[in-house]
């Protein structure tokens, strides 16, 4: 039965954030799926929570950061090979605003760093995703719209 046929299906939401701090990527190195790969800030959205309040709660869960987001890059649907997942992600650019170096990161959550787009790239193959590089080269590229374009009707 397909879903045209009545079967249920709902594709993962997703938040991630691209942090730039003189010319460097904040990005996350995390445990999944039995490997130790390289993400951006990012997770799913909670109930009664908007896009927006998720992107500012995964970072600072994940990388110990308090952000300010300063535009979306846009939306991405990836399906992954290995689990047949749909994952729905939306994505921001953001400045970093105070770090909590004492705070303790989310678990999976290996530690935060800072990556020139030079050496993400080159560590393509940790990537935990190709919606990684893809909205990193998005952001590199100028793809940026107005806040505004993510709507929270409450």
């Amino acid at each position: 039965m397909t879903y045209r046929e009545g079967r249920f299906w709902q594709p993962d939401v997703t938040v991630a954030t691209v942090v730039v701090n003189d010319g460097r990527l904040l990005v996350v190195e995390e445990n999944a799926g039995g490997r130790r790969v390289l993400n951006q800030p990012a997770g799913h959205l909670e109930p009664d929570e908007s896009l927006i309040e998720a992107a500012l709660r995964e970072t600072l869960e994940e990388t110990g950061w308090d952000v300010r987001l300063t535009a979306f890059v846009g939306a991405y649907q990836w399906k992954a090979p290995e689990t047949g997942r749909h994952y729905l992600r939306f994505a921001f650019a953001a400045e970093p605003l105070t770090h909590h170096p004492a705070r303790e990161l989310d678990e999976g959550i290996v530690r935060a760093l800072w990556l020139t787009p030079g050496e993400l790239q080159a560590e393509t193959a940790r990537h935990r995703s190709p919606l990684v590089w893809r909205v990193v080269s998005d952001f590199l590229a100028g793809r940026r719209q107005p806040l505004e374009f993510v709507q929270h009707l409450g």
